[in-house]
């Protein structure tokens, strides 16, 4: 590969893990997947010399461990304030369709989706209110969890990288 398309590769690289990295907060952008696009474009870059097939398939389950580590913080959540079992499936109900809503969708889905769902179990105002905040906390948490996941990726190519 010539300089110039290495070099462009690298910079296609970089831009596609920044806008990864910004897209695991931001609904409606693929966060992890196209930061794992740019991991493997910039070891492609390299023909692979530095990062090879064993490094990138560490990152790839690293990059799919984020959708359920998603799912599994809201339900988290939700489950730890005491919430029942539809206002559990209310609340991943609430994220799925709150990602066609933008920032606020994605905010508040998960807490109307645990509320509605606790109404729907015959609870009072006040523990759906409750099941609401919790699946509201799991959003925080799985948001903080993926960013982990994503600097982990980050951190094993790196040392793939320059370390191996």
């Amino acid at each position: 590969m010539s300089m110039d398309s290495s070099f462009l590769l690298f910079i296609l690289a970089a831009l596609l893990a920044a806008i990864g990295l910004a897209g695991l907060v931001l609904p409606a952008v693929p966060g992890a997947p196209l930061l794992f696009a740019g991991l493997f474009l910039a070891a492609w870059a390299e023909d692979f010399a530095y990062v090879g097939m064993k490094t990138l398939a560490v990152l790839g389950v690293l990059a799919l461990l984020t959708y359920g580590v998603d799912f599994w913080a809201t339900m988290f959540g939700a489950k730890r304030f005491g919430a029942s079992k539809r206002a559990i499936i209310g609340a991943l109900i609430g994220a799925v369709v709150g990602i066609f809503f933008g920032l606020l969708g994605v905010i508040f889905g998960p807490f109307i989706g645990a509320v509605i769902g606790e109404l729907s179990a015959r609870r009072g105002l006040h523990a759906a209110a409750r099941a609401g905040v919790g699946a509201t906390v799991g959003l925080v948490l799985g948001a903080a969890l993926k960013i982990a996941l994503a600097f982990t990726m980050i951190g094993v190519f790196v040392v793939a990288r320059f370390f191996s």
